[in-house]
């Protein structure tokens, strides 16, 4: 099983020490909001606070039909294009992409990381240099409603979680129109073909096709 040290640098996110305590990255997501508060009383002067609880840094470019919701903050030289919602308990960090119509909520996003085109990201962690094509999304509630498994191979983790999207690992590429299942997990460097339906555990360096055809990266 992937644990949160395998997935992610964390010295690119505001984050990091926060989610290092953690063994698996899932169990950092019901701290999330008072991970950002807590933040917000140590960023230094080139961080203003738009609306209450909404902390943007002072070379980010925030289109002004984006919806920023508190707590929430905005690194460095991040663009949040337009008709952006981002609802809350939101960490995005330095030269992200937000883009026009994107949803977020209760997300940790790490430096470069590029959500730009109608995605959905919820309840999930994605890491240094990942990027999610136009269209993709997390989906972070089973249909049944029941609490969220992680799986791997013959590996089953119970989450405790009504609500977790997508553990993505830094350099993940993830193509266009693709829906990662609720408890996927997908380590460093692998990429998803577009059009992909994703359940469970993406090792490292890997291509995924489709369930039936994930190859070690060459």
């Amino acid at each position: 099983m992937l644990k949160t040290k395998d997935l992610y640098s964390f010295e690119h996110s505001l984050a990091g020490e926060y989610l290092k305590q953690y063994e698996y990255p899932w169990q950092a997501l019901k701290g999330i909001g008072d991970l950002i508060k807590q933040l917000s009383r140590d960023l230094g002067d080139d961080y203003k606070e738009l609306t209450p609880g909404v902390f943007v840094h002072e070379t980010a470019k925030i289109f002004p039909s984006a919806y920023l919701n508190a707590p929430c903050i905005i690194g460095p030289n991040t663009e949040v294009r337009q008709c952006a919602f981002i609802r809350g308990n939101a960490l995005v960090g330095a030269d992200c992409v937000v883009g026009n119509s994107t949803e977020l909520k209760n997300v940790i996003l790490f430096d470069h990381v590029q959500v730009p085109h109608y995605n959905y990201v919820g309840d999930s962690i994605l890491g240094y240099y990942s990027h999610m094509g136009a269209g993709s999304i997390t989906s972070n509630v089973k249909s049944d409603k029941t609490l969220v498994v992680v799986k791997d191979k013959d590996e089953e983790i119970e989450t405790g979680l009504k609500k977790m999207g997508a553990m993505l690992g830094d350099h993940v590429e993830v193509g266009c129109n693709s829906v990662l299942n609720p408890g996927t997990i997908i380590g460093k460097g692998t990429t998803i073909y577009p059009l992909s339906c994703v359940r469970h555990v993406i090792g490292e360096g890997m291509i995924f096709k489709d369930k039936d055809h994930i190859e070690k990266r060459k």
